[in-house]
């Protein structure tokens, strides 16, 4: 979604003239408290879907793949995801304070739904253990595995993705099919989690465009 904001095209002037409108300052800020906010609650969430009961589901295909740890190439990918993307969108205010606001909503989207289906972990999960979130998000005594429908990890690169363009993206959606595949190979969930996760993602990206447009008035 086109952002109809007039600016000047170099990235010098362009956070200048996006920090002179107050519609702007006050949707990042809010943005970023929300984010805020998601993040101190949601080590009380999870702790509260881990300790319920759940209904494990079929899954047929997940059954013919053969069990791995392939946490560190999951989240080598992820990482340098974020940083081609961070690369691209700092100089882009527009860019990021939409890619802030799909990220929240996208999070907000997976609350509401593990709050609606609790399920059980797939057979033959190895926890998959991520160094910075683990730390700082989940902070659990074990392993969270019924942080299931959807896969945050392949939406989230699927976001990064939708807030690039050229061939960067191109190599984003790659990642994004690739991060999709490990999380079932390590059977942290479902093929449904996997198959949802670009679904929402292209949703809460389009929604959050409504967020991050400003007319020329503004």
């Amino acid at each position: 979604m086109p952002h109809p904001v007039s600016a000047p095209n170099t990235p010098s002037a362009i956070w200048p003239a996006a920090w002179r409108l107050p519609a702007f300052r006050y949707r990042l800020l809010l943005t970023l408290a929300l984010l805020i906010g998601l993040v101190a609650s949601l080590p009380h969430f999870f702790a509260w879907i881990q300790a319920r009961p759940g209904t494990p589901l079929p899954d047929p295909l997940l059954t013919l793949l053969p069990v791995h740890d392939v946490s560190w190439f999951i989240f080598i990918i992820i990482y340098l995801s974020v940083g081609a993307t961070l690369a691209y969108v700092l100089p882009r205010p527009y860019v990021l304070l939409r890619l802030l606001a799909a990220y929240w909503l996208m999070h907000m989207s997976r609350v509401i739904l593990l709050s609606l289906l609790p399920l059980e972990p797939p057979i033959g999960l190895l926890p998959l253990r991520d160094p910075i979130i683990d730390t700082f998000i989940y902070v659990a005594a074990g392993p969270i595995t019924k942080d299931l429908f959807f896969s945050g990890h392949t939406a989230t690169v699927m976001l990064l993705a939708l807030a690039t363009k050229g061939t960067r993206r191109w190599w984003l959606l790659a990642a994004t099919a690739a991060v999709g595949l490990l999380v079932l190979v390590q059977h942290v969930h479902y093929t449904y989690d996997v198959l949802a996760a670009p679904v929402f993602a292209l949703g809460c990206y389009w929604l959050a465009g409504f967020w991050a447009r400003f007319e020329k008035s503004a």
